[in-house]
């Protein structure tokens, strides 16, 4: 009897570990509010008038945070493999670094062509 109990088991196992893990509704249901809040705060910053700079650096943090969420959870990049989340979110990371050093390039060549060649006409 405790034989056949235990193959039972094996096999439960091994159909669960084909079929994926299941997550509590609670998860999701929390999720799901804290992207409302993130929503709400995001939304208040327009309602509130916050002007330059901290305006869009808080758009952007809210909206991070909000696909971070998204990505982790709904995407069920939280329970992946840590090769699997280096492979999909380090190309976009570096993408970043690249345009950053790119905007700093910027910066620099408009300075020697103001300074070389003037203002124009």
């Amino acid at each position: 009897m405790s034989e056949t109990t235990a193959h039972a088991q094996v096999q439960t196992a091994h159909v669960q570990a084909h079929t994926g893990q299941q997550h509590p509704l609670r998860l999701y249901f929390l999720v799901w509010g804290l992207l409302f809040v993130l929503s709400a705060a995001s939304y208040m910053v327009d309602y509130l008038g916050v002007q330059s700079y901290l305006r869009w650096t808080l758009i952007l943090v809210f909206m991070m945070l909000k696909a971070g969420l998204i990505v982790a959870v709904f995407m069920h990049m939280a329970w992946e493999r840590l090769a699997l989340v280096y492979a999909i979110l380090l190309p976009p990371l570096l993408v970043l670094v690249f345009v950053a050093l790119m905007v700093s390039e910027a910066d620099y060549t408009i300075f020697t062509r103001l300074a070389f060649f003037g203002a124009g006409p």
